[in-house]
């Protein structure tokens, strides 16, 4: 396959040909981020023959809805981008929100994907929600201003490469007693993504809200039952309690070496 071979940017140092054969132009990409997610061309030229080939990288995830500690409708596209970011996480693209709706995802409540444009899911169409007569779908108000215009974000994670669990403490704790009590545990308070992950690639399940690192408190049910998210499996959202003040369990995450 010829004798010069290089990688550029975030790919140096992580991407090579296989060259199981000589005419082998398998291409390898090892320790996947998020961002490696989408498309990818390849062209051969052989001579005066050439072919190309496009290859779609799919990652198992989750799409979640998130908004910061000042509300709904805050962030323009680039706050979305590091809210996303700070939880472990990237801003989703159209397909990856199509696949959560055709898989259930039912929020009213429009936010940026990638693409720039603002969109949201429904699967029970209701008034509030684009009118209860219409049809269930993604709902898209197209492109919007990425400096003027704000709304929630949609984030895409699959990032499991740690332990997430609820510390085991003798008393609830207030937010800044949560960060050290998960430092002391020699972990991080975790990110909203992090229990994302958890709950939906290995069906993690805790009835005990714990503060989160954005100070959010959540807690996440995969088996619903009375008094824990009876209707559904979900991630259930507390709030933004008062950080100094109120008292909950903690939520931590250790990062593998």
């Amino acid at each position: 396959m010829g004798f010069h071979k290089k990688s550029y940017g975030r790919f140096h140092g992580r991407v090579f040909l296989l060259g199981a054969s000589e005419n082998d132009a398998s291409l390898v990409i090892t320790e996947l981020t998020l961002e490696d997610y989408g498309k990818y061309k390849c062209e051969i030229i052989d001579g005066l023959e050439d072919g190309t080939g496009v290859v779609t990288l799919d990652l198992q995830g989750i799409v979640f809805p998130y908004f910061p500690r000042l509300g709904r409708y805050n962030l323009n596209f680039h706050d979305a981008e590091k809210a996303c970011q700070d939880q472990d996480a990237i801003v989703a693209s159209f397909d990856q929100l199509y696949d959560a709706w055709r898989g259930g995802l039912d929020w009213c409540n429009a936010g940026w994907l990638s693409d720039g444009s603002v969109q949201y899911p429904i699967t029970m169409p209701r008034e509030p929600c684009g009118g209860k007569d219409t049809v269930p779908g993604v709902r898209n108000y197209g492109m919007r201003d990425k400096e003027r215009n704000r709304y929630d974000v949609f984030c895409f994670t699959s990032n499991y490469k740690g332990r997430f669990y609820l510390l085991i403490h003798p008393t609830k704790l207030t937010y800044d007693a949560a960060v050290q009590a998960c430092r002391k545990d020699g972990a991080e308070l975790a990110k909203v993504g992090q229990m994302y992950a958890a709950w939906k690639l290995l069906g993690y399940d805790r009835c005990d809200a714990g503060w989160l690192a954005d100070g959010s408190v959540r807690y996440p049910i995969s088996r619903p039952r009375k008094h824990c998210s009876p209707t559904e499996a979900a991630v259930r959202f507390t709030g933004f309690p008062d950080k100094k003040h109120k008292l909950y369990r903690a939520y931590c995450f250790k990062a593998y070496n």
